[in-house]
């Protein structure tokens, strides 16, 4: 009696975790590195920083927010549910550090994810104005930071000590 119930006990927990995996996430804490690789603008509109980076202006239209969202959706399994209020199409490398409007620069963020990392990107660009970090540093520390968001403060606290 006592085995039956043990493998009944065991079945069943193996049935909940399956339908509770097969259950979507309701959005990507971060850009997925196969869909979101991230690119550089190779078509500049002007350049911009003592480096000069090439900068590309904002210029992503509702199809391409929507391919986006599709892509996350049907290939990820992310639910994206709610209003599209609480989404932005977010740039993986950021616009003001030399990203690109491709496709494979952009998904679709959460506003709870873009409070953690919308500052930092601010914050590192205005450091790279004033020369105090490199654009392929900077990048290298978005990356980080949006690929894990614990990383985020230390990468904040970093840039603050930049001189």
């Amino acid at each position: 009696m006592k085995k039956t119930s043990l493998t009944l006990a065991l079945l069943l927990t193996v049935f909940t975790l399956e339908a509770y995996s097969a259950v979507p996430m309701a959005y990507p804490k971060s850009p997925d590195p196969q869909l979101t690789p991230g690119s550089l603008c190779d078509q500049p509109d002007s350049y911009r920083h003592p480096e000069q980076i090439p900068y590309c202006e904002r210029g992503v239209n509702s199809f391409l927010k929507e391919a986006i969202f599709i892509a996350y959706r049907k290939e990820l399994g992310y639910r994206l549910s709610g209003d599209r209020e609480t989404y932005k199409i977010d740039h993986f490398i950021p616009l003001c550090a030399g990203g690109s409007n491709y496709q494979n620069n952009l998904w679709p963020q959460h506003v709870s994810i873009s409070k953690i990392t919308d500052d930092l990107e601010s914050f590192g660009c205005e450091k790279l104005s004033k020369e105090q970090i490199t654009q392929k540093e900077l990048i290298e520390l978005i990356i980080r930071a949006k690929l894990n968001l614990e990383e985020a403060p230390k990468v904040h606290k970093y840039l603050r000590k930049l001189r």
